[in-house]
């Protein structure tokens, strides 16, 4: 029954998306299903409104940033959430859960395929937010002890194999300097690239950039997240309870494609991000524009290149 509705679905999807590969239809197609799965769940949702929504996930932490954390604080404003179930070190991110539960090791990106018990599950050109709301952690983490002389930016890097092939969204030792360079006078600047042991990982390896030791002898006016977490390692959790922390006080955000950039995109202000054409999909699908500005009400600025970063950052910080 179910491989009959999918492929039915499917040519929903291409009646009414027909300029999109072929390809692409199965993300519509996925989100169709996931939909349509809630149905079964109105009753509980609606009417008897009593905790009973455990909620697992264990994906790339992109898609739990994007689709599972507001289905599961939905769920917690709705009065049904009873579980959370997530990687370690995910507590700060589900503050709100009454029971989290870190159970998982390591991220494994192909649970987000197939996984059909969370709507908006996959890329999609729209989204339903029926059952999807933003989670508040500007509000809830907001506090004094990450407060300067002058206003935060945070650039949140990476250097990490993507899609099995070398980084492709980051920013070299030369972007840095340049971008430190141009904002520093009018900014206290924290830069931000997690270590392995400091997240859970996915398949995506983590690789040597060199840029810490650099910004330490250069720049050391900006000040580093790992740094920072050695100095408070006793006042917070874990690494990402630092990070909530940090960008609960921020307003500018420079951030690269995947993870990074979604979250950043959760503490409104401006998110300017970095994401090459012809890698993941949402250039195809628009997210920047229909997905990412609904996680805070960020203004998002994609930049498709480091040249159109500059730009925006020029401009607009």
């Amino acid at each position: 029954m179910q491989q009959l509705l999918l492929k039915s679905l499917y040519l929903v999807a291409a009646l009414r998306y027909p300029r999109f590969r072929p390809d692409l239809r199965y993300f519509v197609r996925d989100n169709y299903f996931a939909r349509i799965s809630q149905f079964r769940f109105w009753k509980a949702d609606f009417v008897t409104k009593k905790p009973y929504k455990v909620i697992e996930f264990y994906g790339e932490f992109d898609q739990e940033v994007r689709y599972a954390m507001p289905f599961a604080y939905w769920h917690h404003l709705n009065g049904t959430l009873k579980q959370t179930i997530a990687a370690k070190n995910t507590r700060p991110f589900y503050f709100f859960s009454p029971d989290h539960l870190e159970k998982h090791d390591k991220r494994v990106w192909e649970a987000g395929y197939g996984n059909y018990s969370i709507p908006n599950m996959t890329h999609a050109p729209t989204y339903d937010f029926s059952k999807w709301a933003r989670v508040p952690f500007k509000q809830h983490y907001k506090n004094e002890l990450f407060v300067y002389g002058k206003p935060l930016l945070v650039i949140a890097n990476k250097y990490n194999i993507e899609w099995d092939k070398p980084p492709i969204n980051f920013l070299d030792i030369p972007a840095l300097d340049r971008l430190i360079n141009g904002l520093k006078d009018r900014y206290q600047i924290i830069y931000n690239r997690p270590l392995g042991g400091q997240i859970v990982l996915d398949n995506s390896e983590i690789m040597d950039l060199g840029e810490h030791v650099w910004l330490k002898t250069n720049h050391p006016d900006v000040l580093l997240m790992n740094d920072l977490f050695e100095q408070h390692c006793h006042r917070v959790d874990n690494f990402n309870h630092l990070q909530l922390m940090v960008y609960a006080n921020c307003d500018r955000f420079i951030s690269m494609h995947g993870g990074t950039a979604a979250l950043a995109s959760c503490f409104g202000g401006i998110n300017t991000l970095l994401s090459h054409p012809g890698g993941g999909f949402e250039h195809d699908f628009d997210e920047y524009t229909n997905l990412f500005p609904a996680l805070s009400g960020a203004r998002i600025l994609h930049a498709k290149n480091r040249d159109e970063l500059f730009r925006y950052v020029e401009i607009n910080y």
